[in-house]
């Protein structure tokens, strides 16, 4: 009986004990191949956190003396924001946004669609599907003027559906409303990745589930999720890193009223181009940036402990 043959290459050592090039390249043509590469992410991600950082330990104003000669300050504008009451509720809120909209919202009717859609009619398939991707896919501007439309205290839809006249829903419930606006519009990204995920759980742990009288919670519990766990990790990291940085609850409520649903992104554009606070801006910018790397951290180390 021959002995099954191992075909992969197999990097040998060179003078000197080093590991010679397997593919034959080079160092130098190597390199060459990651040189643009390294030199897009150096100049449009590197590069502008630094300049961001340095901005942020500046005193640097949209116009003024401070515009054309900035003074370094140190870390006198982060202090300054940890004690701005302002920044907290944007904080505050900006958790319960992508809490909300992302984690709840986006995460359950993407999964609810996306399961419920296995078994419907292909025509009917294509056609929730085609609905739900056309609220992603339309224009910020688009989107935010049709719930405006709906949500429109004199003559708005819902309070025409409701014979509820005079409810002024984006100004009484601004928060509730980004958060529903969110979940409509970014439901599409998590539906089609909960597609592709239940497409991979074996039909045969379906059937035996549903033969020995599991219920669809409890199909879900124990026969779905095992499956698709590092997908909802994934999915729940990118659409909360995404809901985070979001700008474009801007365009229905501009943060108000009364900064009731100031979100951080809406509150740093307000300090930066209202406010001409550019130093500080760029602070609370890098504050959204660390909280971003360790939400991203704390799912990187879910999944690599479910690995």
């Amino acid at each position: 009986m021959s002995t099954p043959v191992d075909l992969k290459p197999v990097a040998k050592p060179a003078a000197g004990g080093r590991v010679a090039d397997v593919a034959g390249l080079g160092i130098g043509r190597a390199v060459g191949f990651v040189l643009p590469a390294l030199a897009l992410i150096g100049l449009f991600l590197v590069f502008p956190a630094l300049w961001t950082l340095y901005i942020g330990i500046t005193d640097y104003q949209l116009t003024g003396p401070a515009a054309a000669n900035p003074q370094v300050i140190g870390l006198d504008n982060f202090l300054a924001a940890l004690n701005d009451g302002l920044f907290r509720n944007s904080l505050w809120l900006t958790v319960l946004f992508v809490l909300g909209s992302a984690v709840i919202g986006q995460n359950l009717l993407g999964f609810g669609l996306a399961y419920l859609l296995r078994g419907a009619p292909p025509w009917l398939r294509r056609l929730t599907e085609s609905l739900v991707l056309l609220a992603w896919i339309l224009p910020s501007t688009v989107v935010a003027f049709l719930w405006i439309a709906v949500l429109d205290r004199d003559g708005g839809t819902l309070n025409l559906l409701l014979a509820n006249e005079g409810t002024a829903w984006l100004v009484q419930y601004p928060l509730i409303s980004i958060i529903l606006f969110n979940t409509w519009r970014g439901t599409a990204f998590s539906m089609l990745l909960y597609s592709s995920a239940l497409a991979a759980v074996p039909p045969s742990q379906l059937e035996t589930a549903k033969l020995v009288g599991a219920n669809g919670w409890q199909t879900v519990r124990d026969v779905v999720f095992p499956h698709i766990r590092g997908h909802v990790l994934t999915n729940t990291l990118l659409i909360s890193l995404w809901t985070a940085n979001d700008f474009t609850p801007f365009l229905l409520t501009a943060g108000g009223p009364n900064h009731a649903s100031e979100t951080l992104p809406v509150f740093i554009y307000r300090q930066a181009l209202e406010g001409g606070q550019l130093g500080y801006a760029s602070a609370i910018s890098l504050l959204l940036l660390l909280a971003n790397l360790l939400v991203a951290g704390l799912y990187l180390r879910l999944l690599r402990r479910r690995a």
